[in-house]
């Protein structure tokens, strides 16, 4: 199915799932070659990883992680490396996604949803890189320096990784709220006014999703709900410049 073809509104429900087939094929496939590339190098993208948490342990050149099962020194990295491809493939996997809806879309439409794409993966990547760079050293400075004197702290290799990775899609799936505000509001389930009104309630439920996403201190709740909120905002302030009269295009033609 392509926007080219003149039948592409009119193909049976087989064909339709023939082409869904292909484009999740091609997405595996595109992960498992990213995945293959990066196994080779699992370990060292592992220690780049923890490299906020090992520069505060007691030994800061061996570090002080631990693996606490037989098979976690093999199976983490390997855990590691398909998260990473499945993340630098993310691009790609919407492209699918994006070719396999794009034509049943009308011109309009279209054009609003190839920014928005483009926008939507950005955010997402910007999400991960604060995290690293921003979110994982104040975190972990501040569990490292809030224990007890005399106790060593030797985290398990597992634990840090999931840990990490449920921070990164955390903030990677919270950096997308301006684009949700902005679907919400561009498909009139909700008005710009309406959402300016409720600013405290959307203000408190950001710092009750920061509590439920991140662990159990007020550092890393504030540190999630406070973007969480200026991303709201922004999305506020997107939503703000939307056309007031649409209708003569939605009655428009489908893509060409």
């Amino acid at each position: 199915m392509t926007p080219t073809d003149p039948n592409q509104f009119s193909m049976p429900l087989v064909e339709h799932l023939r082409e869904l087939r292909d484009r999740l094929l091609r997405s595996v496939v595109a992960v498992l070659i990213i995945f293959i590339g990066l196994y080779f190098f699992s370990g060292e993208m592992y220690m780049i990883l923890v490299e906020p948490l090992n520069a505060l342990l007691p030994d800061k050149e061996n570090g002080a992680l631990i693996a606490t099962g037989v098979a976690s020194p093999f199976l983490v990295p390997l855990k590691l490396a398909f998260v990473m491809s499945a993340l630098l493939a993310m691009p790609y996997i919407l492209h699918q996604v994006w070719g396999f809806i794009a034509p049943a879309l009308y011109k309009h439409e279209r054009k609003l949803a190839v920014p928005l794409f483009i926008t939507s993966v950005i955010l997402f990547y910007s999400g991960v890189a604060f995290v690293y760079f921003v979110v994982l050293p104040l975190v972990f400075g501040f569990f490292t320096g809030a224990g007890p004197e005399g106790i060593n702290i030797m985290p398990d290799i597992s634990n840090v990784l999931d840990f990490c990775l449920k921070m990164f899609f955390s903030f990677g799936l919270a950096f997308e709220i301006p684009i949700a505000t902005f679907l919400l509001v561009r498909a009139g389930m909700v008005s710009a006014q309406s959402l300016a009104e409720k600013r405290p309630y959307i203000f408190v439920s950001c710092f009750v999703i920061g509590m439920l996403l991140t662990p159990p201190d007020v550092i890393s709740q504030s540190i999630l709900a406070v973007p969480m909120y200026a991303l709201f905002e922004l999305g506020l302030l997107m939503s703000r410049f939307l056309p007031k009269a649409v209708a003569e295009e939605s009655n428009g033609e489908k893509v060409d």
